[in-house]
């Protein structure tokens, strides 16, 4: 990911708990909403580790071959759910960014001259495809602005139960305005992310 090594550190932490946490829902709840949290935990884990800063870890060539596989199979899991609409379909969304992600961070490989060069964007051009990064770009801005507005006050009493602030507690079972926080969060990294491709 291009940008600086602080931001990739911020991007890499906040993606890295998010998954921490979706992998704390996956333990309880309905086999659908556990089903859920693993695809979240995944999606957060991915992007923390296509967020690690590169003059870091630069990841072999090979990795982004695998973010592509490991991200286009999670799309075919979620392809069937999003026909029946709901949080599936950002599912799909949010696998599809993430190969074409990967796929615009692979090193190219130029015939020209010594060999390999390994750059960013070999598929689709630096950045990716300008179009395809805009549509995402303004997807997940309204996805982060959409979250946003339920993590207000009257949403969370509404949607918690009428709980009243006790309902920011620490647990993952019963705590909607938790697991909000941490779908914003990871929205707010995709957004990130795509605006450094």
């Amino acid at each position: 990911m291009h940008g600086g090594a602080l931001t990739g550190w911020l991007l890499m932490a906040l993606c890295a708990v998010s998954g921490a946490y979706c992998l704390l829902r996956a333990r309880s709840g309905t086999p659908q909403e556990r089903r859920t949290a693993r695809s979240e935990a995944l999606m957060g884990f991915g992007m923390a580790a296509m967020t690690v800063p590169a003059a870091v870890l630069s990841p072999p060539d090979w990795a982004w071959a695998v973010y592509a596989v490991l991200f286009g199979v999670a799309a075919l899991r979620a392809l069937l759910p999003a026909l029946r609409g709901g949080h599936h379909l950002h599912h799909l969304v949010g696998s599809l960014a993430m190969v074409y992600m990967a796929v615009a961070m692979a090193p190219a490989v130029t015939g020209s001259g010594g060999g390999g060069h390994a750059g960013h964007g070999a598929a689709a051009g630096a950045g990716g495809i300008p179009l395809l990064t805009g549509a995402l770009l303004v997807y997940y801005a309204f996805y982060v602005l959409g979250s946003a507005g339920r993590l207000l006050p009257g949403t969370v009493l509404a949607t918690a139960g009428g709980r009243g602030p006790g309902g920011f507690g620490g647990g993952t079972d019963g705590r909607p305005e938790l697991t909000t926080a941490c779908r914003l969060t990871m929205g707010i990294g995709m957004f990130a992310m795509l605006l450094t491709l």
